[in-house]
């Protein structure tokens, strides 16, 4: 499948609406506990079991966009949104079939397995198009993408609870709520497909001049690995996310617990109101703080979300129980300093190696994520079971939870200020033929597919 190339005059502003497009369906991960509770129910699941789905899918998607990053980048954008198309949604429909036989490795395999392969493939597909597009403004184009996938939930849980509702929560409603979605998203997703276009060689006339790439940086992805400022960028990344996700993913009984004892505890319904607040937050960070790294720099950009993610957690940890809107304000901030990194580091990427396979660059980085979604529900859960059982309750469950993410976002903070820019060295026009052949033989059949 060739590359679509946009024709003269095609507008650049129908590629984000492409991009959102896929975003927004694989977004739907984020609302996979909307079916924990009639799993558990239908198939007499634990907790821990109903979980396996999204964290084999979580774990998939850094695994796919490491290794399909340089296979998107030779392809082009419709090829790997063909790909996340086919793979999410034959996810739901194998997990329609286990739901539907009461089989519930299949919805693994399917939901976590096969779907998690076109989370991580659809995740990074609009990326380096995104970013030639729009080489003035790469923080804003991402991040318009890129909010999609932190939206998705908004839509996906009230739908999905509504299916249920009407379907019914045994195993055949299951079933059909996992095959209408299977199917809805593959319709959506399709718009993309069919909407992306990559710009027009450089030798052309273009109406848009602002599609034209300016010179800069060319690292290949293999030889980014051998950078430090990868490995950095890794380590940013991956605290950042760590300090959010461990909110995130324990929002509504981290509330609750924090106000247990006061005079004002908080309801079910109200913890379920501060989950979706923290959605909005997370989707908002996005496309916000994304724009504003335009504006200040990458670089200054993380030291906000680090430096200012230590003082919101400081803020939690020392007065955050005695004062409802204090918590609420902070988590708020932490959220949206998550959703901003993820949308912000494929400009961070686009400024130190360049263009030039951004998008395996980008996906080869993305296994911090899968390091960081195991890691932050780890240690806030782990710490937190420990302290209940040593007879503690309330806001002291999370005390040493807090401490440690803001350990994470200091050594983040610090690897972030190391960061310098690419030695000329690791440019692709300075690696010699024979370690550079490979690349350019590459760069040729990229450029002629």
């Amino acid at each position: 499948m060739s590359p679509p190339i946009a024709p003269v005059g095609w507008s650049r502003w129908l590629v984000p609406p492409a991009a959102l497009s896929i975003h927004l369906s694989i977004g739907q991960a984020y609302a996979w506990s909307v079916f924990k509770p009639p799993l558990e129910d239908a198939l007499g699941l634990s907790g821990t079991q109903s979980a396996l789905p999204f964290q084999l899918g979580i774990v998939m998607l850094g695994l796919s966009a490491a290794f399909g990053g340089t296979l998107v980048e030779r392809r082009g954008p419709r090829w790997a949104m063909t790909v996340a198309l086919v793979c999410f949604s034959s996810g739901f429909l194998l997990s329609a079939l286990g739901a539907a036989t009461g089989q519930f490795w299949l919805i693994v395999f399917g939901y976590g397995f096969v779907g998690g392969i076109g989370l991580g493939i659809g995740y990074i597909s609009p990326v380096s198009t995104l970013i030639k597009w729009f080489p003035d403004r790469p923080g804003m184009a991402t991040g318009i993408a890129i909010m999609g996938f932190g939206g998705g939930a908004l839509i996906a849980s009230p739908w999905s609870a509504q299916m249920l509702e009407s379907f019914g929560s045994d195993t055949s409603g299951i079933a059909l709520a996992f095959l209408v979605h299977g199917l809805s998203y593959a319709v959506f997703m399709l718009l993309g497909v069919l909407l992306v276009r990559v710009p027009r060689p450089r030798a052309e006339e273009r109406t848009d001049s602002h599609a034209t790439a300016p010179a800069g940086p060319r690292v290949s992805a293999r030889q980014a690995l051998r950078t430090p400022q990868f490995w950095l960028l890794w380590v940013v990344l991956c605290t950042n996310v760590t300090a959010g996700i461990g909110i995130l993913e324990k929002a509504a009984p981290m509330i609750t617990d924090f106000f247990a004892d006061t005079s004002t505890p908080v309801s079910a319904t109200a913890a379920a109101g501060f989950v979706a607040l923290l959605s909005a937050a997370n989707m908002a960070g996005r496309i916000g703080w994304s724009s504003t790294s335009d504006l200040i720099g990458r670089k200054n950009i993380y030291r906000v979300y680090l430096g200012a993610g230590v003082l919101m957690y400081a803020l939690i940890a020392l007065v955050g129980s005695s004062s409802k809107p204090l918590f609420v304000l902070c988590a708020l901030v932490i959220l949206s300093f998550y959703g901003g990194g993820f949308a912000t580091i494929p400009a961070y990427l686009k400024d130190l190696f360049g263009t030039y396979q951004v998008g395996a660059i980008h996906g080869r980085l993305l296994t911090a994520w899968s390091t960081a979604g195991v890691l932050g529900p780890l240690i806030v859960n782990w710490i937190a079971d420990r302290q209940e059982e040593a007879g503690k309750h309330g806001a002291e469950l999370y005390g040493t939870s807090l401490l440690i993410m803001m350990g994470l976002l200091v050594i983040g903070f610090a690897a972030n200020e190391l960061v310098r820019p690419v030695h000329p060295s690791h440019h692709l026009d300075a690696v010699t033929p024979e370690k550079g052949a490979p690349d350019v033989r590459r760069h040729q059949q990229s450029e002629s597919a």
